[in-house]
């Protein structure tokens, strides 16, 4: 799953910080310290580093290839050494009993058998294979947004601690209804409508707005998309060990059993949605608590063999990758402020309910 072709998964983040004067000199100076390093020897049981987008085995980042358009193109690579519990508990016996006959001694001590331990699995560490991982990102730094290609928290994290060191900016989750994109009204509403999850709410609402006009909804007067809830929604209630799960699957994704969920007061965390804008039809799964998109299956394009045109179809190819995003972004903007609004308890909530009284 790539930014350069195929489906794409991605997280999406507000870069936070300032640029210097000569901060494309500092990005290019930066990103080749903090390189892959060479990890076949190192007894350690992870490493990271930055490579090319293209080339995992280019690090040395020369002719400014990163750099597309506005934007900047380059992968995270993640290596990690595994040891097998089983392994390093034999091997350590295997050097417990060497030592005994060798010190002439009957029993290992606690701090000799930690010490045991500590060379042994140092040992194991240089001699095992390691396990690549890539990641792509693209980084957005004029409007100050970044795309990472995974969901995985771990990943995020490492991923957050290396561009944090590497660049020294922060990264921070983007989600529409973070206090920085909204109006001081907004924000006073919002906070003040404690208990309410954003994204599952928004969510459930655009399942019933997807079905009031058969799939057609008003972005503006001028301007129309369809979407169409398809296959797989997820509804959840509650959070944590206290949380409970209704999964519907199918051509026409439960519709009754998902209504039912609904009725009982779930609400949906994540659903396969398929966009239609203009001649565009997008397919993706759309995580609602953290807005992010998985398996996202872009519009056929035109394929090109003259490759003196590869930044073109890249920028062609980012252009629909963010199309979607934004457009959820105001999807979004349309929800909450109607959820904001009087209309929302007069006119839309009434509504909502004789839609979840049909069947």
């Amino acid at each position: 799953m790539s930014f350069l072709k195929g489906t794409v998964t991605f997280s999406s983040f507000r870069v936070i910080g300032e640029k210097t004067s000569d901060f494309n000199n500092f990005f290019a100076e930066q990103i080749k310290k903090n390189a892959f390093p060479d990890f076949s020897a190192q007894a350690a049981e992870k490493i990271l580093g930055w490579t090319d987008i293209n080339d995992h085995l280019d690090t040395d980042f020369i002719g400014l290839k990163y750099a597309v358009g506005g934007y900047w193109l380059f992968a995270l690579r993640m290596d990690r050494k595994l040891t097998p519990p089983s392994l390093l508990r034999i091997k350590c016996l295997e050097a417990e009993r060497d030592i005994l006959k060798e010190r002439n001694i009957k029993r290992v001590g606690k701090a000799l058998r930690e010490e045991i331990r500590e060379a042994v699995f140092s040992d194991l560490l240089k001699k095992a294979q390691p396990i690549p991982s890539f990641f792509e990102v693209c980084w957005n730094p004029i409007e100050k947004r970044l795309y990472f290609s995974s969901l995985a928290d771990k990943v995020i994290d490492d991923f957050h601690a290396l561009f944090k060191e590497s660049f020294d900016f922060i990264l921070q989750p983007f989600y529409p209804w973070d206090i920085v994109y909204l109006s001081e009204e907004q924000s006073a509403k919002l906070q003040a409508s404690e208990g309410v999850l954003w994204g599952r709410d928004f969510l459930t609402w655009l399942w019933f707005k997807s079905e009031e006009r058969n799939g057609s909804i008003a972005l503006t007067i001028q301007e129309e998309i369809e979407l169409v809830f398809t296959r797989r929604i997820v509804l959840t209630a509650g959070e944590g060990d206290y949380s409970e799960q209704v999964v519907c699957q199918g051509l026409h994704a439960g519709l009754q059993e998902g209504k039912e969920a609904l009725r009982q007061g779930k609400k949906i965390r994540e659903a396969r949605l398929r966009l239609g804008v203009d001649t565009d039809v997008f397919e993706f799964t759309f995580k609602a608590d953290r807005f992010h998109f998985q398996s996202l299956k872009l519009p056929e394009t035109a394929e090109e063999e003259d490759d003196n045109d590869a930044e073109g179809r890249t920028l062609e190819r980012l252009y629909l990758i963010e199309k979607p995003l934004k457009i959820m972004e105001n999807l979004f903007n349309l929800y909450l402020d109607l959820r904001l609004s009087p209309k929302w308890e007069m006119e839309e909530t009434p509504r909502m309910k004789k839609w979840l009284e049909r069947i």
